[in-house]
C-alpha cells in the first residue's frame, strides 16, 4: 500500500470516528428521559396538534401536570426542541408536561383567547387522561403568557390551578413597550434627540390605536415601521390595552397559588422590577418567589448565547441544557418539588 493511500484512508478513519464521536455526543445530548406522545386536543374552537411529555421510567403515574403558555410569535408545542430542558427539569421533579402548537390563525387572538385555549387544554387533561392527576395541574407561561396566566388560574374550575411559574412577564402593555423601546435605544446608544423623535413616534402610534385606526391610516402615518403587516397591526389593536392588574387581583381571590417569577438582568422586553413590584402587591403575601438571573436575557437564554446566531445554533445541537443561565432549571425544579402536597 502506497504512502499516499495509507494517508487518505487514516484521514478516512479519523473523520468516520469523528463523526461517529460527534453522533453519539448529540444523540446522549438529547436524550432527555421523557416519554412523549403526540396528541391533538381540542381548544377555542381549534383541534390543536401538541406534545404529552411524562417522565420515562416512573410508571403509569398519575403525575402532576405543567400546561406550558407560549409568548409571540409562531410556536410549535416543543418550541423548536428548546422547551425539552424545561420537561426535563419537570419530569425530574415527578412532573408530567402538556405544550400546544400555536393556532395558525394566532394573530386574530386576544389574550381572552388564549386563555379560553388553555382552560381548554387544562380540562382536556382532566377530562382524558388517567395518567394526570387533575388535583396538581399548574401553569408555565413566558412573556405575552403574562396576560394569559392569571386570567386562567382567575377562572379555572375546582379543583383549580395549583401553581404558576411565570417567565419574563409584564403587567401592562403600554408600559412593557415603552420599556422595551427605552432599552432598546439605550443598547444602541441613542442620543437624546433620537430617544425623544421615538417616543413621539410612539406616541402618535398610540393614538391611532386608542381611537381604533385602521391599517391603512397608521401606513400613512410618517412613523408608521413598513414591516408591520396589516395581520400584526390587528393582533396589536386587539390586544394593546392588555393589563393584568385584575386578573391578578382576581387570583389572589382564588387562595394561596404559589407563583414562580423569573427573569433575566439582561432583558430588553420587560421591566422585571415593576413586574415584581406588582406581584408582590396583588398576589396573597407569602405565594410569590423571585429568581432574576444575571447574563440572562427576555428568552432566558444566556445572553452571548443568544445574541450570536452561530452560538446560539452550536449550543443548542451539542449542549441544550448550557442554553440557559446556572441554576434556572434546578430553580424550577426544586420549585415543584417543594409544592405543598408534592
Amino acid at each position: 500500500m502506497s504512502r499516499t493511500r495509507r494517508t487518505v484512508l487514516l484521514l478516512l478513519l479519523t473523520t468516520a470516528l469523528l463523526a461517529a464521536g460527534l453522533t453519539g455526543l448529540v444523540l446522549w445530548q438529547h436524550d432527555y428521559g421523557l416519554h412523549e406522545e403526540r396528541v391533538t386536543v381540542p381548544a377555542a374552537g381549534h383541534d390543536l396538534p401538541g406534545v404529552l411529555a411524562t417522565p420515562a421510567g416512573k410508571g403509569p403515574g398519575p403525575f402532576p401536570l405543567v400546561v406550558l403558555v407560549h409568548g409571540d410569535g409562531e410556536v410549535d408545542a416543543t418550541h423548536d426542541g428548546f422547551y425539552r430542558p424545561y420537561w426535563e427539569a419537570f419530569a425530574r421533579a415527578g412532573y408530567a408536561s402538556l405544550s400546544l402548537d400555536k393556532p395558525a390563525d394566532w394573530l386574530g387572538q386576544s389574550m381572552d383567547d388564549r386563555a379560553r385555549e388553555t382552560a381548554d387544554a387544562l380540562a382536556w387533561a382532566v377530562r382524558t387522561r388517567p395518567e394526570i392527576d387533575a388535583t396538581r395541574i399548574g401553569l408555565w407561561g413566558a412573556s405575552q403568557a403574562g396576560w394569559v396566566l392569571p386570567k386562567v388560574v382567575a377562572r379555572a374550575p375546582e379543583p383549580g390551578v395549583r401553581f404558576v411559574i411565570a417567565v419574563g412577564t409584564a403587567v401592562n402593555w403600554e408600559r412593557q413597550g415603552e420599556y422595551n423601546l427605552r432599552a432598546e435605544l439605550r443598547a444602541a446608544g441613542a442620543g437624546a434627540e433620537r430617544t425623544a423623535a421615538a417616543l413621539r413616534t410612539r406616541e402618535e402610534t398610540l393614538a391611532l390605536l386608542r381611537r381604533g385606526a385602521a391599517y391603512e391610516e397608521y401606513r400613512a402615518s410618517p412613523g408608521a415601521d413598513r414591516e408591520l403587516t396589516a395581520e400584526r397591526w390587528s393582533f396589536i389593536s386587539r390586544n394593546h390595552t392588555a393589563d393584568a392588574t385584575a386578573d391578578l387581583r382576581a387570583m389572589r381571590a382564588r387562595g394561596a397559588v404559589p407563583v414562580l417569577l423569573v427573569s433575566g438582568a439582561d432583558d430588553l422586553n420587560v421591566d422585571g422590577a415593576e413586574t415584581e413590584a406588582a406581584y408582590r402587591s396583588l398576589l396573597e403575601p407569602g405565594t410569590l418567589t423571585v429568581r432574576r438571573y444575571p447574563g440572562a436575557a427576555h428568552s432566558l437564554l444566556r445572553t452571548p448565547v443568544e445574541r450570536s446566531s452561530w452560538r446560539l445554533a452550536l449550543t443548542a445541537v451539542f449542549a441544550p441544557r448550557a442554553l440557559f443561565p446556572p441554576g434556572l432549571l434546578a430553580d424550577q425544579e426544586r420549585f415543584l418539588r417543594e409544592l405543598p402536597g408534592s
